[in-house]
């Protein structure tokens, strides 16, 4: 018989990954941390793994092809079962589509969509099957409308949100749930990656990460399909329901200039 529950969660290493890992830790979950980095991935283990939680290291880079099903088989060897999985990992990137590196792109799209959508079928059916389990997606305010200069980072939130909600409705009356979680800019380190500059106007006052993350369980416990975190994602998911999509594609527009 187990005595603690599981909790996998991707995009560990660092940001978000990393807060939502020390939350479930203190609710002495078993962790299983995945991201490209071992290395930090192993200082992670050191951190938080105690008499309470064991960490279990799952080295593997999202976006490569069905690089989602080598996690699931990292799982099986170890005979873990999951109980509350985090599809935490993704990114973004700045610039005109036109103009774009495409493998970047690609690769976006595999780790932002791919792997969560094949994680997700990998990991629901054993839940469904036991009755039991939760399920968080990351998304975005950027779900809510279009995003020129980050056309593909916004679209990959879109999906995630719209998908994040049918599954839910899926499975509801299994005991299952599936979350959405929102939140609006977060420091994290996300506008150096996505290459959006200092003077990002996006990232002018942006949250903290452990504060958002703290709305994830949350949400989850309360069996949300959608978490708008924050007044402004609240506020710009209102806005965009009523507001011409002319205008929020040029409000986003302004927001993504570097």
């Amino acid at each position: 018989m187990r005595k603690r529950k599981v909790a996998l969660i991707t995009g560990a290493s660092g940001g978000l990954g990393l807060e939502f890992a020390k939350l479930l830790a203190q609710k002495k979950y078993d962790l299983v941390v995945v991201a490209r980095s071992e290395g930090k991935l192993i200082k992670l283990k050191e951190n938080l793994e105690d008499k309470d939680t064991t960490v279990y290291v799952c080295p593997v880079d999202l976006s490569v092809s069905d690089a989602a099903l080598k996690v699931f088989d990292f799982t099986r060897e170890h005979d873990l079962k999951i109980d509350v999985l985090i599809n935490n990992a993704g990114f973004g990137d700045s610039g005109a589509f036109a103009d774009a590196d495409w493998k970047k792109q690609y690769e976006m799209v595999q780790v932002n969509i791919t792997a969560l959508m094949q994680l997700t079928h990998c990991f629901l059916p054993q839940m469904i099957k036991r009755r039991s389990g939760k399920i968080l997606n990351l998304s975005s305010v950027a779900a809510f409308c279009a995003g020129p200069n980050m056309s593909v980072y916004y679209a990959s939130k879109a999906f995630v949100r719209s998908f994040s909600e049918a599954v839910a409705e899926e499975v509801k009356g299994t005991g299952v749930t599936v979350t959405a979680l929102c939140p609006g800019p977060t420091a994290t380190g996300f506008e150096a990656a996505a290459a959006m500059g200092n003077d990002s106007r996006m990232f002018k006052k942006a949250a903290k990460a452990e504060d958002v993350a703290k709305a994830g369980p949350r949400a989850m416990r309360r069996k949300k399909a959608l978490c708008y975190q924050g007044g402004f994602t609240m506020l710009m998911s209102f806005l965009c329901r009523i507001a011409p999509r002319a205008l929020t594609r040029k409000y986003a527009r302004k927001m993504n200039a570097r």
